[in-house]
């Protein structure tokens, strides 16, 4: 039997044009196979061991019968056979590097996931490469720079990663396997400096008069042993860092502005021993601003040594050993941690008062005061302490001190920030500030609509408890043109509309009995009609199987707000929605929280904001109206609404005209219609 060996198109071209495929030796396939395989490590010739892998690869199709001469594979010319090509036959796969390819890519997933535990996305990051990433723990610095050089190795069984940025220096490393987990920044040695190792000389007339053309004097310079270094052709301002006596950094600065300092020296603030028993201190952003301050009167000032990041911070503040940006605010704990009042009177840019959250963060912002520049212009602030002394005196950069304002803490204000409020409620600037006529005088004496309130109605069923909110709507709109959504799930949307329509029109949508003697609206009312309840109200309808939360109805509440400016809600009825109440809380405590929920929605968007609530059943009813304790659920119904409204319709003759409409208010007081 012959066999025709499907062999790798890389072994055939190895093999003479003139050969015949058709051929069954194994010592021919040890000839043909023998210069790929013999440069592999684990090749040894003769043994089965390799051609048995080698048959992996060559797979043998019995032929029934002779291959015909004019089959593909062969075609003679000039005598001679020569191979065809074979492109069509599919390249072999080896099972053995496929399963090593995946465990490679398997290897890379779990280090890419490891990398990623340690705040490194490496996900678009190959193997066997350096890339560059930003790193998680200074973010670039200013500029937001990819700073962290990260490899993978090419098996992708470890990776190791660098930050190049001086004042960061985040090192690690991870493997596969777990064996060794990231590491901390290799420590640096702190170098001790003094004046002369850094070749520092007393300043020049020319630095004398940069600084007081700042107007800072030759006195305050000398006392803060500002000083200056040479450095080729160039004279620098040299800003020395001391504490208690000693030099442990030094800040330089050109006359063009180019700011460096120091390597592997202590980070602590510029100027810190005139705060080191001070009880108040002031941080500034600059060692110009502490030189302007002390111009000012203040020495209790110091410097923040590495300037201002370009936002805060979206992610929590680190820990002490890992605040890295900040570590200069840790090494001065001893003495910040005395100071009872901090004024932060960073610039007046972005920057600064990003600068002044972060620094507010970490030493308690119940303990800072911020400062706000005075203006130099109609429309423009001043920017620093220096800008400020330079523009304006030494006066005014004091009384800015002296101005300063406790540092915003959320949810805790001081009353001024409401004196704009108080006033206009006072001149009545806003115009509803006494609430809005409901359009009935008889009622205006008990009961006004105010924006920010909440009114729960409630009366027995079919009383007219949708017809009076109906009615009161369109009032308001057509007095005062009020916007409203409604939440109306017992009504369908074509009976409410014809309903709004025909007290908007006031005439009856059909050809009725209750019409009396009033013609039907035509189709022009009906019309412009339809346009009015489009411009007025919107609707909120789930259009789910389940029933709506009453986080869900507030929630579209407040996107009708946003986007057709309403001033009213209309939530009909409390029944009709799905009330989550966790098995562990009581329908007291749910109602209770549903209706702070729907008061704070109701101030927050000066919305006000009705709420049908049905009475329970009630036993033994003598057809006396109910009150609002009588609502299902809690007695929180009128411990919680700004106003209660109660609709009743007489239904004993005894008492007076039958279907008489009667009011309540909240108050007690009753209306007749």
């Amino acid at each position: 039997m012959r066999f025709l060996l499907r062999l790798p198109q890389t072994h055939l071209r190895k093999l003479s044009c003139s050969m015949s495929v058709l051929m069954g030796s194994k010592q021919f396939l040890e000839f043909c196979l023998a210069p790929s395989f013999a440069a592999s490590p684990s090749y040894t010739p003769g043994r089965k061991r390799q051609l048995s892998s080698v048959s992996k690869r060559l797979v043998p199709v019995s032929a029934s019968r002779p291959v015909s001469k004019n089959s593909p594979y062969q075609n003679r010319t000039n005598g001679l056979s020569s191979y065809t090509s074979v492109s069509r036959i599919p390249t072999p796969v080896d099972p053995e590097e496929e399963a090593d390819k995946r465990a490679v890519q398997f290897r890379l997933a779990n280090l890419r996931r490891r990398l990623a535990e340690n705040g490194i996305d490496a996900q678009n990051c190959p193997s066997g490469q350096y890339s560059g990433l930003i790193c998680p723990e200074c973010e670039g610095g200013d500029s937001g720079e990819k700073s962290l050089s990260l490899y993978i190795a090419p098996d992708c069984s470890s990776a190791t990663w660098n930050c190049f940025r001086g004042k960061c220096g985040m090192k690690g490393g991870v493997r596969v396997d777990g064996r060794f987990k990231s590491v901390d920044p290799i420590e640096k040695v702190e170098r001790k400096i003094t004046v002369e190792s850094l070749e520092l000389e007393p300043l020049c007339d020319e630095i004398k008069d940069y600084f007081a053309a700042r107007m800072i004097s030759a006195k305050t310079l000398e006392r803060n042993r500002v000083m200056q270094k040479r450095i080729r052709d160039e004279i620098i301002i040299a800003f020395t860092y001391w504490q208690r006596g000693e030099l442990v950094s030094c800040k330089y600065r050109s006359l063009t502005k180019k700011f460096f300092q120091e390597k592997n020296t202590r980070k602590i603030f510029y100027g810190l021993d005139d705060i080191e028993r001070a009880s108040e201190i002031i941080i500034v952003e600059g060692e110009i601003d502490k030189l302007a301050m002390e111009e000012a009167g203040f020495r209790n000032c110091v410097s923040v040594p590495d300037g201002a990041p370009a936002s805060v911070s979206a992610k929590e503040t680190p820990s002490e050993d890992k605040d890295t940006k900040y570590k200069f605010l840790w090494n001065c704990n001893d003495y910040l941690k005395k100071a009872s009042r901090i004024i932060i009177a960073t610039d007046g840019d972005g920057p600064g008062q990003a600068l002044a959250e972060e620094v507010a963060r970490r030493l308690g912002k119940e303990r800072c005061w911020r400062v706000k520049w005075p203006k130099k212009s109609d429309d423009e602030h001043c920017k620093d302490a220096n800008e400020v002394l330079m523009s304006m005196g030494p006066h005014s950069l004091s009384e800015a001190i002296h101005n300063a304002e406790p540092y915003p803490i959320q949810g805790l204000f001081p009353f001024k920030d409401f004196f704009d409020e108080i006033d206009a409620y006072y001149h009545r600037t806003h115009g509803h500030e006494y609430g809005v006529s409901t359009g009935w005088q008889t009622l205006d004496n008990f009961y006004s609509v105010v924006p920010g309130e909440l009114t729960v109605v409630t009366g027995v069923p079919n009383s007219g408890k949708s017809e009076w909110i109906d009615a009161l709507l369109c009032n308001l709109n057509h007095s005062v043109g009020w916007k409203f959504s409604l939440c109306s799930m017992e009504n369908k949307v074509r009976d409410h509309g014809r309903k709004l329509l025909e007290k908007h029109v006031k005439k009856p949508f059909f050809d009725a009995d209750y019409g009396r003697s009033v013609p039907r609206m035509s189709v022009e009312e009906l019309d412009e009609g339809k346009q009015w309840l489009n411009d007025t109200f919107s609707l909120i309808r789930c259009e789910m199987d389940s029933l709506p939360s009453i986080g869900w109805v507030l929630d579209r509440a407040k996107a009708a707000v946003l986007r057709y400016g309403i001033r009213g809600l209309v939530i009909d009825p409390y029944n009709e929605l799905d009330h989550q109440r966790t098995s562990r809380q009581t329908e007291t405590e749910y109602v209770s929280q549903m209706l702070t929920k729907i008061k704070r929605f109701a101030q927050h968007h000066s919305c006000h904001v009705w709420f049908v609530a049905h009475p329970k059943q009630l036993q033994q009813w003598d057809g006396s109206p109910p009150n609002l304790y009588d609502i299902s659920g809690s007695a929180h119904f009128i411990n919680k609404c700004d106003n209660g409204i109660v609709i009743h319709r007489n239904r004993d003759e005894n008492a007076g005209p039958l279907d008489l409409v009667q009011e309540s208010t909240k108050q007690g007081c009753r209306t007749n219609w």
